[in-house]
């Protein structure tokens, strides 16, 4: 027996061996056979990243498991990818191990994981998964041409798997797209078999469009399916099937047959009973939540045959039909419910061409306690020029809306829709304005509707509004709202609003806006995000977040001119009376033509643009100021604080004219280090209050002959000009008294300033040393002016005021003494020389003696000091 034991072990450990050195010793030769297998036989690239072979994962067949393999078109889609997959596994025979590779290679089973199927159609009808190459083709390498082997691709599968994919469909030449998302089918069946059957399980997510328009977004489906194949006659029919749209349960028989020219499809399908929670069913989860526990009552059913000749020219006739009766609904856990639901609906085509498509809705109503709405309508040419025609009558009462069926909503609605609406139009009637194939008739009224959004700083209340439809323009005959704070009434026509909804076209219309108080803050929002810099490291990014507000915009679709009118406008701590003006929204830009309003117990005009195509929103502005009040506008306003900081010591009325432009923050105010432009101020009856301004202050202390409060500004003129945070302020002159002022200079948006203040003084104020020479002089020396500067510097909470006034000072006392000695000296020269012309016979006693006296006294003063000095020595 112990021998027998060893001799089983030893054929166990044999074949285990056998088991792990064959993969070491055929790998190579199988990875390679798979490779040039696939390759011989697609018009494609097929390549992995690596592969390995196993005989013991699937044992006694031997696995083959590639990872990341790609298949990459050749013309007319050269270096497109049709696959890409993470991990691909073949199972085989063992046998298929020992065969030459001109051998065939069959396969018993694969599954396909984390894929992404990429399937394109392009203008010219040409597929790119059309990649098999036909036994017979020729193939070229790039060394020789050489005729190519048969096939050597063979498939005995027993079982197949394809899980965690998406599966992209892109017809160019039929405008259509198809997305499957989070795509899993298996199946299993014996194709070596020329009649089988396939048992197959598939589970996804589908998106279907056409022409840009998405019919279906996001829907669950789900298929299983027993189908039979004759491999032979190329007939696969479906013999046992339940699929779900949703949670709506079809299920379907019929066969596809695939001819050498087109595929032939006759398809029966229909729900597996009449309860109208089918039709809930129907509706994704996401948004009919909970169906199990609804009670329902009435009958819907889901009808129809697809059938017909499928090839370029042709698709299935189709006839399928929506019915509901008499049926009602209602959630355990609301109050309300729906009733007296009527659905008449048919899907049709009779010709199996595309454009002979339409769909008809003779009956579509329900009731919500005592509201009744119904509408009827049609739409043809679903694929050329759409026909549409429908009409809407009824009463909605919005409250009732989330009363019977679970929407989410953050805010209930309110307020009552009343509608009596009647339409008939081409698509292409709207998109070139063909006014004779539009028809519109009827009005819709909304009262007392709440509204409420993220996106708006306050609930719209809107009390009541009317809008009336006729084939030319739609009509707002009635507005009437309120939020937060404000009021507005409006009226106006909106010319395309078809065109706006249905063909991309610009939303045109005019508007006439009336407002009692309409307070802007009601209307800002504002949204943070945090935003993702690439070049910024993981650390700064984990340890930093960046919070920017999000940019206003005005939309691209809007092109309305707006007539405003409003009696009191606040805007920031700004209050604006009688605010009259003309708006226009085009572009991206807010255009303002003459708009005019009261502010500072003044006038203010307005012309200019607001421009948000790029991402940083820029202004341009021509501003007319009349009578504004200097203390409460510099003060109250940072760009005119900014243009004249000092401006806000004073007391009086401006007029000006100013020409501006820059970029724009966030909250649409102006980014001054950005402001260029210019102004010319005009100053009437102005006063200066020095305490109200530390730099007029200290110039007021430092000049003791001038009194600032009783400074004449009247009527003074002075032109600004401003770039990249800069002011320049162009010399202007004015008068105190009977002393000249010279000012100009800088300063910039950041409070710094250099300013430079001449003054030509004159003389008889700059103190007693000055008074007692001047006195000495003639009537006409004593008219002499001095010029003294000031220089202002620092910034406006620091500044810094400095004067030459103390050596001004100096200089025009060593002039005076110089000049009362000159006079002296060429007075007394003049008399000794007798440089009079008079009569001296005439001159009296008197006056001769008083000559001569006054030489003396002059003598003396000149000579006297130096003869005392002698006699003391």
């Amino acid at each position: 027996m112990k021998k027998v034991y060893k001799i089983l072990i030893g054929f166990i450990l044999v074949i285990f061996i056998l088991l792990v050195s064959i993969p070491l010793l055929f790998q190579d030769k199988i990875l390679g056979l798979v490779k040039e297998t696939v390759n011989n036989n697609v018009n494609a690239k097929v390549d992995f990243s690596d592969g390995n072979l196993s005989l013991l994962r699937n044992f006694p067949n031997a696995s083959v498991t590639l990872s990341n393999v790609s298949v990459i078109n050749h013309k007319p889609f050269d270096g497109d990818t049709l696959l890409y997959a993470k991990d691909v596994v073949l199972k085989l025979k063992l046998t298929e191990l020992f065969k030459a590779s001109s051998d065939q290679l069959n396969i018993k089973s694969f599954t396909i994981d984390n894929a992404l199927v990429n399937v394109m159609v392009n203008e010219k009808g040409k597929a790119n998964y059309d990649i098999a190459k036909p036994s017979t083709e020729v193939t070229i390498n790039e060394e020789a041409s050489e005729e190519s082997e048969p096939s050597t691709f063979g498939l005995s599968i027993d079982g197949y798997s394809i899980s965690n994919t998406t599966i992209k469909y892109n017809d160019k030449k039929g405008k259509m797209s198809l997305l499957l998302n989070d795509f899993n089918h298996s199946g299993y069946g014996d194709f070596s078999q020329s009649n089988s059957e396939l048992t197959t399980k598939t589970t996804s997510t589908i998106s279907f469009g056409m022409d840009n328009v998405y019919y279906a977004k996001n829907q669950k489906i789900s298929l299983d399916a027993i189908l039979g194949m004759d491999l032979v006659n190329k007939k696969f029919s479906f013999l046992k099937n339940e699929a779900k749209l949703n949670n709506l349960a079809l299920v379907f028989n019929g066969f596809v047959q695939i001819n050498e020219n087109n595929q032939e499809v006759h398809i029966d399908f229909k729900t597996p009973s009449s309860d109208f929670k089918n039709f809930l069913g129907l509706i994704p989860e996401v948004y009919a939540k909970n169906i199990a526990d609804v009670k329902t009552s009435g009958n819907f059913s889901v009808a129809g045959k697809v059938f017909g000749t499928i090839d370029e020219k042709n698709i299935p006739k189709l006839d399928i039909a929506v019915n509901a009766k008499n049926a009602s609904f209602k959630y355990p856990d609301l109050p309300k419910s729906v009733r007296n639901i009527n659905i008449n609906a048919q899907l049709k085509n009779t010709t199996g061409k595309v454009k002979n498509t339409f769909i008809t809705i003779d009956n579509l109503s329900f009731k919500i306690d005592e509201d009744v709405f119904s509408g009827k309508g049609s739409l043809y040419n679903l694929t050329t020029n759409p026909l549409v025609k429908a009409n809407l009558n009824g009463t909605l009462n919005l409250a009732n809306i989330n009363k019977a069926y679970p929407v989410d909503l953050k805010n209930e609605l309110s307020g009552k829709l009343k509608a009596n609406l009647r339409t008939s139009f081409d698509v292409d009637a709207i998109k070139k304005n063909i006014v004779g194939r539009i028809k519109n008739d009827g009005t819709i009224e909304v009262s007392d509707f709440v509204f409420s959004s993220k996106d708006i700083v306050n609930p719209l209340e809107i009390k009541n509004t009317k809008i009336n439809f006729d084939p030319k323009v739609i009509s707002l005959t009635k507005f009437d709202a309120k939020t937060g704070k404000s009021d507005m009434n409006a009226t106006g026509k909106i010319n395309n609003l078809l065109g706006f909804l249905l063909s991309n076209k610009k939303l045109q219309g005019t508007f006439n806006v009336k407002s009692n108080n309409f307070y802007v803050s009601d209307f800002m929002q504002k949204n943070t995000d945090t935003p993702t810099n690439d070049d910024t490291s993981k650390e700064e990014s984990e340890t930093k977040e960046i919070s920017t507000e999000e940019s206003l915009k005005i939309p691209a679709f809007l092109d309305c001119k707006v007539l405003a009118d409003a009696k009191t406008v606040h805007y920031d701590n700004l209050t604006l009376k009688n605010v009259k003006g003309t708006l226009w929204l085009k572009d991206e830009k807010a255009i303002l033509q003459n708009v005019n309003a009261g502010i500072f117990n003044g006038q203010i005009a307005l012309n200019g643009e607001v421009n948000t195509q790029k991402k940083q929103p820029t202004f341009a502005m021509k501003l007319g100021v009349k009578s504004f009040d200097i203390s409460q506008s510099f003060t109250s306003m940072d760009l005119l604080k900014s243009l004249s900081p000092i401006a806000g010591a004073m007391n009086g009325k401006l007029n000006s004219d100013i020409n501006l432009s820059g970029s724009l923050n966030k909250d649409f105010t102006p980014n001054l280090t950005s402001v260029s432009g210019k102004a010319l101020a005009r100053l009437l009856t102005t006063k200066i209050n020095p305490e109200n301004s530390k730099a007029l202050s200290l110039l007021d202390n430092k000049l003791s002959f001038i009194d600032l409060t009783k400074l004449d500004l009247s009527d003074i003129k002075t032109h600004l000009s401003f770039k990249q945070g800069k002011v320049a302020v162009a010399p202007f002159k004015l008068k105190y008294k009977d002393i000249g002022i010279n000012i100009g200079g800088s300063h910039g948006f950041d409070q710094s300033m250099n300013y430079n203040v001449t003054l030509d003084v004159p003389a008889k104020y700059l103190g007693s040393e000055v008074s007692g020479l001047l006195s000495k002089l003639s009537a006409k020396d004593q008219n002499i002016t001095v010029p003294v500067t000031a220089t202002i510097t620092g910034n406006m909470t620091s500044p810094s005021v400095t004067t030459d006034l103390s050596s001004s000072v100096s200089k025009l006392s060593q002039k005076l003494i110089q000049q009362q000695k000159d006079n002296l000296v060429k007075n007394t020269l003049g008399n000794l020389l007798g440089n009079s012309k008079k009569d001296t016979t005439k001159t009296s006693t008197s006056t001769k003696d008083a000559t001569v006296n006054k030489v003396k006294d002059v003598l003396g003063g000149l000579f006297g000091k130096k003869k005392k000095e002698k006699k003391k020595k």
